[in-house]
Parts: structure tokens; sequence; C-alpha cells
């Protein structure tokens, strides 16, 4: 089995090669290249809108599905939006502490079962506990940690000031694949604040453009993606979120990006050693990647554990070898868990993009998380466990820094103000969101493109986009970037 999927993945690695895996050409015209500046200018002043800004299409030739957008009051959205925010904010407390704590617990009980009967022949109750064990780790506690859910209480460690932050913390309190300080930077600000717009590195049509216009069988498509499912995190998403943080780093200390360096490029395990992005290699180090990144899931999970095994008199390396077996087995389907349940949210023919970017906390801000956003079926603990919290992703998307059990109690209220102004709150199945997020991949549907001329325009965020101070919890009013690059500062359009 570990052949076969071995000589599978280096089939995967020979067509994202071929494919030129990680380009992601703008969704908007290309402008000519130019040297790039990292330049914060004042959010609260708007920018002189020009011609085509200015043009509204008729409401009368907007698609039928789009017309609420030309009705829509953002203002009156936004404030009942907001007031619901603040509401939830008022009564977290010892009961979102409680409930974390058995969330913590049901976490706990997937690692003891899984470790407890590593040593035994592969089994499917070893590889789904060890599985949960991960996936858990990072969807439910990981996630919702270092966005500050938990930071206006008591809850111990459980605080995004300091919850997985160096090599240490980050083996103790959450190990997977990802640097934590790397994920706060490209999921934490990038993909939250920049949700399905040309600067969110997140963004599933604009990665899988290499795929959607590859010229090869739609069958051989689906191979991809499925190949691609059991190993996307190590793969994909550790190196690319790893990208954005020392891509941060760099215009921080004030310099130029490298020449032919696309910071909207995404990054892969193969794409980093090709020898035509050299600027690539310039922000990042791919052994960096490989031993810093990588090094503490690969080392600490899938070396200590079973070399710890092989000590064992007599029976050692028999297992060892059934740890190492269930330990991959156990990667491999947590990986397509966080998959189904984490790249699906935001990917379909019913979602938005957008070609610009608004102000946190802003009525079109608020608009935007919801329709470029779906949930899941959801509410009850267990429901919510096994898809990671992640099915409440418009709750999440409008309030980044909510405990889980807030998402549960405010899901029906936004869901109502949604109603009364019209806009589209949708929620599906998740696998029926998986069908959808594929057909993106595979180029079978496109995703919808939201006429942000309609947006007010004291939303804007202006030229500089969207910036911050710190990586912690959500973007307060203060923590926005006012006429100084602050730090923290993202890549201007």
């Amino acid at each position: 089995m570990l052949v076969r999927y071995g000589a599978s993945l280096a089939a995967l690695s020979s067509a994202a090669a071929a494919f030129n895996v990680g380009g992601r050409p703008p969704l908007v015209a290309p402008k000519p290249a130019t040297a790039k500046h990292a330049v914060a200018l004042p959010l609260d002043v708007p920018l002189a809108p020009s011609d085509e800004a200015s043009t509204k299409t008729p409401p009368s030739l907007l698609d039928p599905e789009d017309r609420w957008i030309a009705d829509l009051d953002y203002a009156a959205f936004g404030k009942e939006v907001a007031a619901l925010g603040k509401q939830l904010l008022q009564e977290t407390g010892e009961a979102d502490v409680a409930h974390l704590e058995k969330i913590v617990g049901w976490r706990n009980i997937a690692a003891v079962v899984g470790l407890g009967t590593v040593w035994m022949a592969p089994n499917p109750l070893t590889v789904a506990a060890l599985s949960t064990w991960t996936y858990a780790s990072w969807t439910m506690i990981g996630h919702h940690v270092c966005h500050g859910g938990y930071n206006r209480v008591d809850a111990g460690k459980f605080n995004s000031r300091g919850f997985a932050l160096g090599l240490v913390n980050r083996c103790v309190d959450w190990l997977d694949w990802m640097q934590p300080e790397a994920w706060n930077i490209e999921h934490n600000r990038l993909h939250h604040y920049r949700l399905n717009e040309p600067s969110d590195p997140d963004l599933v049509q604009r990665n899988l453009d290499f795929l959607r216009d590859a010229n090869v069988p739609l069958a051989a498509k689906y191979a991809a993606v499925s190949l691609f499912l059991p190993v996307w995190k190590w793969f994909y998403y550790a190196p690319n979120t790893y990208k954005e943080l020392k891509t941060n780093e760099w215009i921080k200390s004030g310099k130029e990006l490298p020449e032919g360096f696309d910071p909207e490029q995404a990054v892969t395990m193969v794409s980093m050693f090709d020898p035509a992005r050299k600027g690539t290699r310039e922000i990042i180090n791919p052994f960096d990647v490989i031993f810093k990144v990588l090094g503490p899931m690969f080392f600490g999970r899938l070396v200590a554990l079973p070399a710890a095994l092989a000590l064992v008199p007599a029976v050692g390396p028999t297992l060892a070898a059934h740890a190492l077996v269930n330990l991959v087995l156990a990667e491999l389907l947590t990986n397509v868990h966080a998959f189904v349940t984490i790249v699906t949210n935001h990917a379909g023919n019913d979602m938005y993009t957008f070609d610009d970017a608004v102000k946190p906390k802003s009525g079109s801000f608020y608009v935007r998380q919801v329709v470029g956003s779906v949930n899941y079926a959801a509410g009850s603990d267990p429901v919510d466990f096994s898809q990671g919290f992640l099915n409440y992703q418009i709750e999440h998307h409008v309030w980044p820094d909510l405990s889980m059990l807030q998402y549960q109690r405010g899901a029906p209220k936004l869901k109502a103000i949604c109603d009364r102004h019209g806009v589209p709150y949708i929620q599906e199945n998740v696998f029926e969101r998986l069908r959808k997020t594929v057909d993106i991949m595979v180029g079978r549907s496109t995703m919808r493109a939201f006429p942000t001329e309609y947006e007010p325009e004291k939303d804007k965020a202006g030229s500089a986009g969207v910036t911050w101070k710190s990586t912690n919890g959500a973007i307060d009013d203060d923590d926005v970037g006012k006429g100084k690059l602050p730090e923290g500062m993202e890549p201007p359009l």
C-alpha cells in the first residue's frame, strides 16, 4: 500500500511540475511590472473615485441572483450585524470556557486511544483516533485560540498571545505541518481580511488556474485533485503560509521585493525548487521550510514515536512498523478530513469574488464575509465537532474572535438578519460543498464576480488595502494602520 502511495505521490509531483503548480494569475488584468513599495495610506480617507469605479452596472443588467446587491442598505445591515457581534462578545464567559474544556477533553480522548493503540497492527480505530487528534488540535483548538476567541475569559494557556508560539509551545500546544507564526499571518490576517480578493492566499479558483486551464481530460483533473487531498497540508499549505510570513518580514524591513517575485503566487514543495523562481528562494529558503516548518511535525510524530517503540526488546521493530503505518494512514486521513471541511468553505459557483479591499467592520465587510462563505449542517456539539466547528464559517468570518459556543448561539440570529435584508446566507451539506469546490478546481464552474461599485465608497480601504499592528485576535478599530507602515503590513495590490 505504501509503495503504491509513494508512486502516486511521485506522479503528483511530476504533474505539479508540468502544470507549474502554484501559479496564481490575478483575477483582474495585470498591470505593467514595476518596483513594489510597501506604503500605508490612511484608511479613513477615501480615495477619489475613478471614472470606472463611479460607473455602476444598471440594476436591470445585473443577473437575477445579484440584484439584491443594488437594493441593499449596507449601513443598516452592518449596524445590525455589529450589534449582534457586540452582544455575543458580552455574553462570553464561564460557559465558553467549560465548552472549550469539553472539546479539549474529546480531543484528548482521541489522543489517548490513538497513542495507546498505535503499536497494534494497522486498524481503523487507531487510524481514526490519531486522525481526530490532529484534526481537532488544529480546527477547533488552535484555530479558535489563535484568533483570540478566548482572550476575554480566563481560559489558562488558551490565549492567542502565546499559544503555540515558539518551538516548545508548538510541540506542546499544537503540533502540525504549519508553523503557527506563519499561519497567523496567512490565515488570521490575509485570508480573513482579504476574503476572496486577489490578495487572499486561499482563493481556490485562482490557485487552481493551472488545473482549470490545463488541456487534459477532465478525468485527469479529478485524479490530480484526488492525489492532492491526502497531502495538501505539507505539500502546499505549510510552505505557502511560511512564504506569507517571510514576505511580510521582507516588506517590514523596507526592502523591495525581489525581481520576478509575485507575492500572490502560491508556493508548494515543488514550485519553490523551480529554477525559474529565483525570487521566491530569496524570500524563503527551501531548507528552512523542510527543517523549521515541516521538521517538528515530521520528527516529532513520524520519527520519534516509532523510534521509541523500536527500543522494546524482541518485538520493537514490529511495533515500530505498526506505529509508522498507523501514523502515516492517520496523516492521509486527517488531510482529507481537513480538506473537506476547510477548503470547501469559500468555493463554489454560488460564492463571490471581489476585486478590491474594504475596511474591517464596515457594512461592506460584513456582506462580503456572508456571501463569500458557506455553513454546513450545525447545531449540536457532536455534529459540530465532526466538522471542526468550521460549519459556522459565516459567523466566524463576520466575527473572527468569538468562541465556538458563541458561534453556535449566534448562527440562527445572524441568519435572521440576513433574511430580513435579503443577503444570501448559504448552508448546505458538506459533501455538496465538496462537489461544488471540486467543480471550481477542475474548471467545470466559476465563482460569481461581485459588482463592488455598489458598495459605499466610505467602506473602501484605499490603495494600501488592510493593514494591522499585530496578528493576535481580530483587527480592532485601533489596530488598523493609519498613515504609517504598521507592524505586519501586507503587500499592497
